[in-house]
């Protein structure tokens, strides 16, 4: 069996567009009103945006500071030779102030060598505190967390509304949770909260708060149905080069998990919550899934999750309210592209553009397809339209394997830009697809404001500097102000290779505002995670959400960074908090970090 990496992705359109077609003459519920008829597209040929000059792009630059800032952490994958599939998938990493001293540690995911091949030192997880500064100090072993299992993503969150952040880690074989103690050591209480999960490929996690009832529950993606066993039997080839990494579509899809916190301890409730899908025909588990970004996308005030799905089609969990949540992707739009054909997604994430009320879910794909930016017209529905080749990012994003994605404001002018780690899963691509490398470049893009195709515009070494554009085998991103000077710097983790860390130059040449919440413990949750932040600036109405998770298996830090361009304060802002109470400052001067507690008077 020859398999070429690309070609096992082949969608199957008769199914998508027979749940289109379904789609047409079903009433959506809370979505909005269903098409009059069911129409298939002509394939979208991506569309090459107009050339914009280097000068024209913000004076902003990416500087590789991993070795100066002291980050020595490199993800080891565990093969050996036999090419099973979860090594070349990567792990995610995360952003978090697990000290509370105000400044945004790391936190890398680590796999581990496969039973039979371990390692005299074997690899574990690795915690880097930070000095306030942008300076890393190793303090795994402190920390608790020199742990070795094969690990894949990571959600942060305070579970038990103590005030420290807890995490999540997502492994093949379960999920582990770590309580984080207050004084600096992590335990190990996944046994004791009930929190393992499946024992399967687990791989996106979040917190998020399902009923808004205070504590944080937790949702969990799965890959696909896998073992050793399974792998190895299968012949997957690469013409005159050996055995390959077989394709998604060879496994068994996997269902979702999600997690109830019941005051410190997790109950199973997937089942009967409606976050498991399985195919209408043989009612087998239907998702591949990898991204998860959670959002209130109808802003009905409870908490909807949007999951990318690998070579099948993506789900969107409309939460109804009462623990339950409806799967809508197929009418809502975002399951397939506009031929009604599933994509590879990977990584995904919610932003909201500035100066309007529309909504978009950007979902990293596989090679040779586009990046998805599912677009919402209106805030009182939930119907999307793929406008990636509208908005400037059709052509670009076309060629690299896409898996890290998401949107944030590099330079401060309060627009959302985009970022993208790519790397393919096949080390000798480049021997059967001349046009395909292991190694790709990330792909940063600008929001201009401009409507159509100038909205998005590809950024080079030219405008932000060589090193982000050095390539990599890129997996799991995230963001934070690490050096904490008012613009966001990047981290990304490199698939069995050393991790990079880059700090923002020049972001910070626009104003900015950054806001640190904190809620009550108890009508809402102590991180408030899922509290709307929106900041009126000079006639742009900026909003936010905090989710952490998003990307590819990572979080990003809690703190919410505003640019206000070049004016001198934020006239108003607005916090929506969990529990749907609300706090309003004006008039807060720019540079600054404002610490807002519910139900105290502002800072």
């Amino acid at each position: 069996m020859t398999v070429p990496r690309d070609f096992p992705r082949a969608s199957l359109p008769s199914i998508a567009a027979f749940a289109l077609m379904i789609a047409a003459v079903l009433a959506p519920t809370g979505c909005g009103p269903a098409p009059e008829k069911a129409t298939i597209a002509a394939p979208a040929a991506p569309v090459r945006p107009p050339e914009v000059k280097a000068e024209a792009l913000p004076s902003v630059r990416f500087v590789d500071v991993t070795s100066e800032a002291g980050i020595r952490f490199t993800h080891n994958n565990g093969a050996f030779g036999d090419k099973l599939l979860p090594e070349t998938m990567g792990a995610g990493v995360a952003f978090l102030d697990y000290d509370n001293d105000g400044d945004p540690d790391l936190l890398f995911v680590n796999s581990c060598p496969w039973p039979g091949h371990e390692a005299a030192t074997p690899p574990t997880q690795a915690l880097y505190r930070n000095d306030g500064k942008g300076h890393f100090e190793d303090v795994t072993k402190a920390a608790g967390l020199d742990k070795s299992f094969y690990g894949q993503g990571v959600a942060v969150g305070d579970y038990d509304n103590d005030g420290d952040l807890d995490v999540y880690i997502t492994a093949i074989g379960g999920g582990r949770l770590f309580r984080n103690d207050g004084k600096g050591h992590f335990e190990d209480v996944t046994a004791a909260a009930g929190a393992k999960g499946s024992n399967g490929w687990l791989t996106g996690a979040a917190f998020l708060d399902v009923e808004n009832d205070g504590d944080l529950d937790l949702f969990l993606c799965s890959y696909v149905t896998w073992t050793p066993e399974i792998d190895k039997v299968q012949g997957f080839q690469l013409t005159g080069l050996g055995r390959a990494y077989g394709p998604p579509t060879s496994f068994n899809g996997s269902l979702c998990t999600l997690l109830r916190n019941d005051g410190g301890r997790f109950t199973d409730v997937s089942e009967a919550s409606g976050v498991q899908v399985r195919t209408p025909d043989l009612k087998v588990p239907l998702g591949k899934s990898l991204g998860v970004a959670p959002f209130d996308v109808d802003g009905d005030g409870l908490v909807d999750i949007a999951v990318a799905n690998d070579t099948v089609q993506n789900f969107l969990f409309h939460n109804k309210g009462g623990g339950k949540f409806e799967e809508v992707a197929i009418l809502s739009g975002v399951a397939f592209d506009s031929t009604g054909s599933p994509r590879g997604g990977m990584g995904c994430d919610w932003g909201c553009f500035a100066n309007d009320e529309r909504l978009a879910l950007a979902v990293g794909n596989f090679a040779n397809e586009m990046t998805a930016l599912y677009v919402c017209d209106r805030t009182d529905n939930i119907q999307f339209s793929d406008l990636a080749n509208v908005y400037g990012l059709g052509a670009p994003t076309q060629p690299p394997l896409k898996f890290g994605l998401f949107f944030f404001d590099y330079d401060n002018d309060g627009r959302l830009d985009l970022l993208s780690a790519n790397g393919h899963l096949e080390p000798e691509i480049s021997k059967v697809q001349a046009s395909e490398s292991y190694e790709q470049p990330m792909q940063l893009f600008w929001n201009s404001g401009k409507p159509g195709r100038k909205m998005f515009v590809k950024v080079g070494p030219e405008a932000a500097g060589p090193d982000l554009f050095r390539p990599m085998v890129g997996r799991g991103s995230a963001y934070a102000d690490i050096d904490l000077d008012g613009d966001l710097d990047v981290v990304v983790a490199v698939n069995n290779g050393p991790a990079r860390l880059f700090r923002n130059e020049g972001g910070n040449s626009n104003r900015w505002i950054r806001v640190a919440l904190s809620g009550d413990g108890k009508a809402s949750n102590r991180s408030a995670i899922g509290a709307k932040v929106e900041v009126k600036v000079a006639g742009l109405d900026c909003r936010r959400q905090l989710f952490p998770s998003r990307s590819y298996l990572s979080s990003v830090e809690l703190p919410l960074t505003f640019g206000l361009g070049r004016a001198e304060k934020a006239d108003e802002l607005i916090v929506t908090w969990p529990s749907g109470k609300t706090t309003a400052l004006k008039d807060l001067a720019a540079g600054k970090i404002y610490k807002i507690e519910e139900g105290k008077p502002g800072p």
